[in-house]
């Protein structure tokens, strides 16, 4: 395993992380969620995703018995939560349990710290953001959470280039400490936000990616490609419904078939090869992994090894095939 910084900040993350989302206190049994963190945690994983909203906070309390029955030195981790739907999700909770106002995001800490059985939170994420609210509430909060010890880092998911500098420009006028990390969703079928839209950050502020959805929620697998029973996989639960207009299209599943013929041809499985794809861009800080099953995050770890396959003129036909363009010119 291999550490990367979290962006501008010296805090040294693994380049393979563990999520929580659709899995723990929900999809797999709590033994089984423990199974995948002592495992992950064995093969150098140091940081582990949360969210109030995972299955309405029951993913935190697995995750929390886990870590407290773990015996792992509390700085030898990272965990984190996110902060915007509310235990309930936005439709089911009250006005005053959702959002990033003061009340919400400070209530919100104080219930993911008591959930995750832990004293401080390492990185604190605004899950989305928030049009009712002045960001500059929301950075103020932040800010005084980091004062008060109650998380070490705050960051962003799911925001636009524009707010999150907007939030930089009031955390340096302010002297307070602005965001230094952002959770987009990164993967071969979906690029733009990590490679373009963000381009002039890193540059300019810096800005820690931790990716979800390396594997497009499973079209990566090829699963999608096979006779298998489309409903045995992630994208047929209903919380991703909204995934999959974007990702299962014609388009998307004949290039997922020319990329399982390039991985055979590297002695890879579609999934490394594609985690690893991920790992090559040098803006991302972690690739967070979710799996069901040991066989499946065991596998995933391959891709660390796999990366130095990935020369580049293995880049450049993984190119040819997203962009739809023939391998060799035609005359």
């Amino acid at each position: 395993m291999e550490y990367r910084n979290l962006g501008k900040s010296g805090l040294k993350i693994s380049e393979l992380s563990l999520g929580s989302w659709l899995t723990f206190g929900k999809q797999i049994g709590d033994n089984i969620a423990k199974e995948l963190m002592y495992l992950a945690y064995d093969n150098g994983v140091n940081f582990f995703d949360n969210a109030e909203i995972y299955a309405n906070g029951a993913s935190e309390k697995v995750m929390g018995e886990i870590l407290k029955q773990s015996g792992w030195s509390r700085d030898s981790y990272i965990v984190s939560s996110k902060v915007f739907f509310g235990v309930n999700g936005l439709k089911d909770s009250k006005p005053t349990q959702k959002g990033l106002n003061r009340k919400h995001i400070v209530e919100a800490c104080h219930q993911a710290l008591k959930r995750l059985n832990v004293e401080y939170l390492d990185l604190y994420f605004c899950h989305r953001p928030d049009k009712s609210t002045p960001i500059e509430e929301t950075v103020w909060s932040m800010h005084n959470l980091i004062t008060q010890g109650k998380i070490l880092y705050w960051g962003t998911s799911e925001w636009s280039a524009q707010e999150i500098m907007e939030a930089h420009m009031i955390a340096r006028q302010n002297n307070l400490i602005g965001p230094t990390m952002e959770q987009p969703q990164y993967n071969m079928l979906h690029r733009n936000k990590v490679e373009v839209e963000f381009d002039q950050i890193y540059k300019t502020v810096g800005l820690g990616t931790t990716i979800w959805s390396p594997l497009a929620s499973g079209v990566l697998t090829g699963k999608y490609n096979s006779a298998q029973d489309p409903n045995d996989t992630r994208l047929s639960l209903q919380e991703l419904e909204w995934l999959r207009e974007k990702n299962i299209t014609e388009e998307n599943l004949k290039r997922v078939e020319k990329l399982g013929k390039l991985a055979e041809e590297l002695d890879l499985s579609l999934p490394v090869l594609a985690i690893a794809w991920c790992l090559k861009n040098q803006h991302v800080s972690t690739v967070m992994l979710g799996a069901s099953k040991l066989s499946q995050l065991s596998e995933n770890f391959k891709a660390i090894a796999a990366k130095d396959k990935l020369t580049n003129d293995v880049l450049e036909q993984i190119e040819l095939i997203l962009n739809n363009k023939p391998e060799k010119p035609t005359y």
